[in-house]
C-alpha cells in the first residue's frame, strides 16, 4: 500500500539566508500479513493519510537537508514504528528553486524562482528491508540537451531495411535520464547530485570553445558514465537513457528562388521531429566495469 502525491515546502530560516525544499513524496509499505486481503482484518493497516501525515510530521521535526536525507528518515521510521513492516520505500521528487539575482548580481537571501538552472527534476529512492541495509538511489530527469556539431552517426548496419544515410555532421539533441545508486549514507547527496549534473553536461558539451566529439549516443552515456565513477567513489553503479530528438534537414533543393543560400543571416534550417525516436539506455555498475546494454 502506498501514498502519493505528497507535497511540501519546507523552510529554513535558520539566520539571514533562508533556504526552502519544495518536494513531491510517494511511501510505499510491505507487511508481513495478508490478513486484511484474504478476510478483511484491517488491524495490521497503516492508512494512507496516516504515511501522508507521518511525512509532514517528521519534516517538521528533522528538517529537510536532501531527498536522501529525509526519504531515509521516513524509511527508517516506518521500519521502526511498525514491527509487522517489512520493506519501506520512499520516492521523492524536487521541485528545484533558485535564488534571485539583484542588481549588483547577489544572490537574494529569500527571493527564489523556480526551476533549476538546467530545468531538470531531481530525484530520490530509498528501500529499506527490516533485515538489511538501505538502497539509496538518485535521478535526474527532463535535462534536456542540444549541441549543433561535433555528433556524428555512421558506419551501421546496411541492409535491406536502412534508409537512414551516414550522418558526419548532425544536431544532437536528447532527454537525460539518469539514476544511480550509492554504496554509503554517509555522504553529501547535494554535492553529490551536482557533480553527477556537471558530468553529464561535460561529456555532452566539452570545452566551450571546440565542443567534444561523439560518434554516438552510446558513447557519449558510457563517457559519462564513467566519469561519474571517477569523480564519486561512492557511486556503486549509474544507469542511463537518452531518446534521439532528431532535428532533419528542411529540403529547399525544389525552390528555385535565386540566391535562397546567400542573404545576410542565412543559416541551417531544421525540422523538429519529436515521434518516433530511438531510445538508448545502459547501465554500468564499478564492480564489473562492463556495461548492462
Amino acid at each position: 500500500m502506498y501514498k502519493t502525491g505528497v507535497k511540501l515546502l519546507f523552510v529554513s530560516k535558520e539566520g539571514g539566508r533562508h533556504t526552502i525544499k519544495e518536494l513531491e513524496v510517494e511511501t510505499s509499505l510491505t507487511l508481513n500479513s495478508e490478513k486484511d486481503f484474504r478476510s478483511g482484518d484491517n488491524s495490521d493497516i497503516i492508512a494512507t493519510d496516516s504515511q501522508k501525515n507521518t511525512v509532514y510530521i517528521l519534516s517538521k521535526q528533522y528538517g529537510v537537508e536532501s531527498p536522501e536525507q529525509f526519504a531515509l528518515v521516513l524509511a527508517n521510521h516506518f521500519i521502526k514504528q511498525y514491527s509487522w513492516v517489512v520493506r519501506a520505500r520512499v520516492d521523492i521528487s524536487e521541485n528545484s528553486w533558485s535564488r534571485i539575482i539583484d542588481r549588483q548580481g547577489a544572490e537574494h537571501n529569500h527571493a527564489f524562482t523556480s526551476g533549476s538552472p538546467t530545468g531538470a527534476t531531481r530525484t530520490a529512492q530509498v528501500i529499506l528491508h527490516r533485515s538489511g541495509e538501505p538502497k539509496i538511489t538518485a535521478g535526474i530527469r527532463g535535462l534536456t540537451v542540444l549541441k549543433t556539431t561535433q555528433s556524428a552517426f555512421v558506419d551501421f548496419v546496411d541492409d535491406e531495411y536502412r534508409s537512414l544515410p551516414d550522418m558526419h555532421e548532425r544536431v544532437f539533441s536528447t532527454v537525460v535520464t539518469a539514476d544511480w545508486e550509492y554504496k554509503t549514507k554517509n555522504m553529501d547527496f547535494d554535492k553529490a547530485y551536482r557533480v553527477v549534473e556537471s558530468c553529464i553536461l561535460e561529456v555532452f558539451g566539452g570545452p566551450a570553445k571546440t565542443g567534444i566529439y561523439s560518434p554516438s549516443v552510446q558513447q557519449t552515456q558510457f563517457l559519462t558514465q564513467q566519469l561519474i565513477f571517477k569523480k564519486l567513489p561512492q557511486v556503486m553503479s549509474v544507469k542511463m537513457s537518452m531518446p534521439n530528438r532528431h532535428y532533419f534537414n528542411v529540403d529547399f533543393a525544389k525552390f528555385k528562388m535565386p540566391g535562397l543560400r546567400e542573404k545576410e543571416g542565412a543559416g541551417q534550417v531544421l525540422l523538429p521531429v519529436d515521434k518516433p525516436s530511438g531510445m538508448i539506455s545502459s547501465t554500468l555498475k564499478r564492480d564489473s566495469q562492463k556495461s548492462k546494454l
